[in-house]
């Protein structure tokens, strides 16, 4: 099994390098790094690592800007996305920051590095232990953030 890891040149914070520190520092799997200039490049560059170098699944880290093109893109981004997920088979774990999610740049690579770090962690588990994740069904895990928990009877 192989992990693939895209990223962007357009990112504030090096996504990919956190990504592959969590990677290597939960399970030994081997990955594939390959970086694009921005998150409209994601897509595609996932399909690449899935059909090309034979990737089992495929964390993709984008950085949205606060401006209306940038959250257009985004949206872009995600219709790629399940494009390319519905085409070959395969797991994209889309890993995006929104630079509105904070105002400051401390609180921003917080957010950048958990979410980052606790995809990571959802993928591994999709290859290797799905009935870890099957356990936390509904138990609202939020990635960037705390969870929020469940909403019980």
């Amino acid at each position: 099994m192989r992990v693939g890891i895209v990223d962007t040149t357009f990112s504030r914070v090096n996504m990919g390098k956190i990504a592959i520190d969590e990677l290597r520092s939960i399970c030994s799997l081997p990955y594939v790094r390959y970086t694009v200039p921005g998150i409209k490049d994601l897509p595609v560059a996932a399909k690449k690592l899935i059909e090309e170098r034979d990737c089992d699944i495929v964390i993709t880290c984008g950085w949205v800007g606060r401006t209306e093109t940038d959250k257009l893109s985004y949206i872009i981004l995600g219709v790629g996305i399940q494009l390319v997920q519905i085409l070959t088979g395969k797991h994209v774990i889309d890993v995006t920051i929104h630079e509105d999610e904070a105002e400051t740049e401390a609180e921003l690579l917080r957010i950048a590095e958990n979410r980052v770090r606790e995809h990571v962690r959802n993928a591994v588990d999709m290859l290797l232990k799905p009935e870890k994740l099957e356990k936390l069904a509904g138990t609202g895990q939020r990635q960037g953030y705390g969870d929020v928990g469940e909403i019980l009877k």
